[in-house]
């Protein structure tokens, strides 16, 4: 089986020196506390990374320690994360404190396994937050890391499998920074290796890239005709939208009192806002009263 390809030396020097130069300075990135590590993580999932930093500050400031989001309740939680959405993740680092002061002695556990093991943490954070608060040299692959990696050593980054980019991001990190280096792919992905219109000639790991090298030729995606592109469907009309929508109403009620949903939200009648509502307890996001299922709709954040 061929040996998989390596990140060239001096292109890893090379891209280390431009992150020492123009890295990007979010504020997680002036901590080395593994629990203020875990939280801007969390929040950098399906949140771009500066947005992501501005919401950690006011986090990190009502939660400061991993004792203080345990001692919390969920409603306090969902609360201070109002604005970055996808909820649930509030919710899965709430439950993941609370088993580390419960399991872990509230001490952030430093292995990938143990990481993994926790509520809403996948390989990516995992790796991630072992990396930048413990120094464990693994590389943390998403998006931009697979389409940085991949470019660079094999032109298309669908060429490797998942494997193959785990190996090959592991092998890549350097052992005496591996929280320079998690960060600096990222930055080069997101900022210059980008999935449409790369700056190459920003990159200073171009001269080593063998996508740069063919001009792109070897990942041109198909250009697919406009008459068959699907119209997009306006954001208001979304079940995404409509979540947030509830959580908002819910949010400015007191601890403990039921908000009644009787109306239609937006665009959305009476019965997508129940099914909303039903999906949402079922998440945990929030609690319904108990009544018949054709009796009004009342709802709080949960308290426990």
């Amino acid at each position: 089986m061929p040996r998989t390809p390596s990140i060239p030396a001096q292109a890893r020097d090379a891209i280390l020196t431009w992150y020492a130069e123009r890295g990007r300075p979010l504020a997680f990135r002036r901590t080395r506390d593994p629990y203020a590590i875990l939280v801007s993580e969390a929040m950098a999932q399906q949140t771009q990374a500066p947005r992501a930093a501005a919401y950690w500050e006011r986090f990190m400031a009502r939660f400061p320690t991993v004792v203080a989001l345990a001692e919390a309740t969920p409603a306090d939680v969902l609360r201070e994360w109002q604005g970055l959405g996808y909820d649930r993740r509030a919710l899965a680092l709430w439950r993941t404190a609370r088993i580390v002061v419960d399991d872990h002695g509230g001490h952030i556990p430093s292995t990938v396994a143990e990481l993994e093991a926790l509520p809403g943490v996948g390989p990516y954070t995992a790796r991630a937050v072992a990396a930048l608060a413990f120094g464990v040299a693994v590389g943390a692959v998403d998006v931009n890391v697979r389409r940085v990696l991949g470019r660079i050593t094999v032109g298309d980054p669908a060429a490797l499998t998942r494997v193959e980019l785990q190996r090959l991001a592991d092998e890549a990190v350097p052992a005496d920074r591996p929280g320079a280096w998690t960060h600096a792919v990222m930055d080069i992905g997101a900022t210059v290796c980008r999935s449409r219109a790369p700056r190459c000639s920003e990159c200073p790991a171009q001269a080593w890239c063998q996508y740069a090298a063919t001009s792109g030729a070897i990942e041109m995606p198909a250009v697919r005709p406009r008459a068959v592109r699907e119209a997009a469907v306006p954001f208001a009309a979304t079940n995404r939208w409509l979540r947030g929508r509830i959580l908002d109403r819910l949010r400015a009620a007191p601890d403990g009192e039921w908000t009644d949903l009787d109306d239609r939200i937006g665009d959305h009648d009476l019965a997508r806002v129940r099914t909303a509502a039903d999906r949402m307890a079922a998440d945990g996001v929030l609690e319904l009263a108990d009544g018949p299922a054709d009796g009004p709709l009342r709802a709080r954040l949960p308290l426990a």
